[in-house]
């Protein structure tokens, strides 16, 4: 059994900054890929960003890029989500998804295990 648990939403004003985390446990092996993704209400779930755990391969979203980071920690199985200057259009529950084979995927459907999923809020 695999689980994935994201941390760290939250409200925030326009041009902040928030840090996401999601902490995989439950199996030894170490997944290949991580990802987030962002779901507004009344709209598809949306590819954010993606890391090759072992490689550092990383690839974003056109709507983020340049202004979102993800990051990896080996040791904590933990991957991380910095977002910097925050608009109110980024306000959506963020998920954290994980799978076995690096595709560099943009869709939901290439990764099998998902987390609960976090709130984030940008005012104006």
């Amino acid at each position: 059994q695999v689980q994935l648990v994201e941390s760290g939403g939250g409200l925030v004003q326009a041009g902040g900054s928030l840090r996401l985390s999601c902490t995989a446990s439950g199996r030894t092996w170490r997944y290949y890929a991580m990802a987030w993704f962002r779901q507004a209400p009344g709209e598809e779930r949306d590819f954010v960003a993606a890391i090759n755990w072992s490689g550092g391969d990383k690839v974003y979203a056109d709507s983020v890029k340049g202004r979102f980071t993800t990051s990896g920690d080996n040791a904590k199985i933990t991957v991380y989500l910095q977002m910097n200057s925050l608009k109110p259009e980024d306000t959506a529950v963020y998920y954290c998804a994980g799978d076995d084979i690096w595709r560099r995927g943009r869709t939901a459907d290439q990764y099998k295990f998902w987390g609960q999923g976090t709130q984030v809020t940008v005012s104006s």
